[in-house]
């Protein structure tokens, strides 16, 4: 088993939720750590992998919700490594992907200090997966695009070409989108995507609870209101999203279709 130095980082993904998920050098790195810095999406489930006596400090960020500064949460990676301490950056899903990953390592680059990352199962790819809808499939989508459906302003990013991506990969595939998917449905139905299009959206993924509300670009907006469905969710959309009619129900995948 490969061991934490005193003095280093170990950005760490936690995978889409459910700590079976969990990589063997995640759960590694979790029982050595002296100190977890967590973020929200990092439930306690996979927090019990945690060795007794660790320190556990949330540090996470949510929308509209007071949060840490990233610069804060850079300068305490650096100071518990400076202090001698094995540290455990523990994030949702996978640290490169929609994660400031890689704004911590900079940091810890630029400090100086030793750091590992270790990848985790990305939501992007586990939750449509755990809903029964392959990212890519034959004949449906060779692509897929993944996007971020806000910025630190908690607005609708306006960098991204909207046209082109609504041209673009088959299977868009949005994380944070839930409170700006009226905007996103808009921008991409304005771009030429079918308002026909299936969309998934699922909340709570890899869990008990897991929801998954389908629908169609046209009528996502109110169907994902009526049906209760709050963030954190990640949306899926293009024809790859049918295919959960048949593959949910063969694997008993939790899901709830909304009738149009």
């Amino acid at each position: 088993m490969q061991r934490l130095v005193p003095g280093s980082v170990w950005l760490v993904g936690a995978g889409p939720g459910d700590p079976a998920h969990l990589t063997v050098r995640a759960t590694q790195a979790l029982t050595q750590a002296d100190i977890i810095l967590h973020d929200t999406l990092a439930g306690r489930a996979v927090l019990a992998h945690a060795r007794r006596g660790a320190e556990i400090v949330a540090v996470g960020k949510r929308k509209a919700a007071p949060t840490l500064p990233q610069a804060r949460i850079n300068a305490l990676l650096v100071a518990h490594a400076r202090a001698g301490k094995r540290v455990v950056r523990l994030k949702g899903g996978d640290p490169f992907v929609f994660g400031r990953g890689g704004e911590e390592a900079m940091a810890l680059a630029e400090a100086g200090i030793p750091f590992e990352i270790v990848p985790g199962v990305s939501a992007g790819i586990a939750a449509p997966a755990l809903a029964g809808i392959p990212v890519t499939h034959r004949g449906l989508s060779s692509a897929v695009t993944f996007l971020t459906g806000h910025d630190e302003s908690g607005s609708v990013p306006e960098g991204l070409d909207w046209e082109a991506i609504a041209r673009g990969a088959p299977t868009l595939v949005a994380f944070m989108a839930v409170s700006t998917l009226d905007t996103i449905a808009v921008r991409l139905i304005a771009g030429g995507r079918d308002p026909a299009t299936p969309v998934a959206v699922i909340a709570r993924a890899s869990l008990p609870d897991q929801s998954v509300v389908t629908t169609t670009l046209g009528a996502c907006t109110l169907d994902v209101r009526r049906a209760g469905i709050a963030s954190p969710a990640l949306v899926v959309i293009g024809p790859v999203v049918a295919l959960a009619a048949v593959l949910a129900a063969s694997a008993s995948v939790p899901a709830r279709a909304v009738a149009r």
